[in-house]
This record gives structure tokens, sequence and C-alpha cells, in this order.
């Protein structure tokens, strides 16, 4: 049992790093400007008719992932503060989950001591 446990887990994994990998090629597929068109789905604005701190954040996000500062700052000044982490955040991720995959995380390197 613990086996089909264990392969399941590393499918799991395998399928987390896979959307972790793919997420950002999809966002540079896209266009620049492919979130500036529809309505705001942001609670604050819908809620209380007022924009928050990040509003425009996704907006200004897509436009620095292709370089366009200008329209970048103009949805939302703190994207350049917030995507340096967001690039930080998933290299994190995906270095954690990638060495899940392989074994080399420091929890699977302490059982195979303690064994």
């Amino acid at each position: 049992m613990a086996i089909i446990a264990k392969k399941f887990q590393k499918i799991l994994l395998i399928s987390y790093i896979s959307g972790l990998i793919l997420l950002p090629i999809t966002l540079i597929i896209l266009p620049a400007d492919f979130f500036d068109k529809g309505p705001s789905i942001c609670i604050s604005v819908l809620l209380f008719h007022r924009q928050c701190f990040a509003c425009g954040m996704s907006r200004a996000t897509q436009h620095l992932i292709h370089f366009d500062f200008k329209a970048a700052s103009s949805y939302n000044k703190l994207a350049f503060v917030v995507f340096p982490l967001l690039i930080y955040g998933w290299g994190e991720q995906v270095v954690s989950t990638y060495k899940k995959i392989t074994g080399k995380d420091k929890a699977t390197v302490e059982n195979k001591i303690n064994k």
C-alpha cells in the first residue's frame, strides 16, 4: 500500500511542477493586453466601489512580463515590488518540488540517515 501511495505522490508532484512551469510560459505566450479588457473582479470594487492597493496588479504584472514598463506603471506601481517577489517565490516552489521528486529534499535525507 505504501508503494502505491509513494507513486501517487510522485505523480501529483510531477503534475504540480508541470503546472508551475506551464503557467509562466502561458503568460508569455498571451499578449500583454490580454487582461486589459473586461469588468473588474476585485471584491473591493464590486462591493464598495473603491479600488484597493492590489487593483490592476494582474494587468501590471502581465505588462511587466512583456517588458511594457510604462503600461505596468499606469496600472499599479506596486507591481515593480511584487513581481520580483513572485519570481522568487515561483523559483523556490520549482526547486523544492524538484527536490521532492528526486528525493534530494532535507526531510528525505534525514529519514534515510535515521533508518
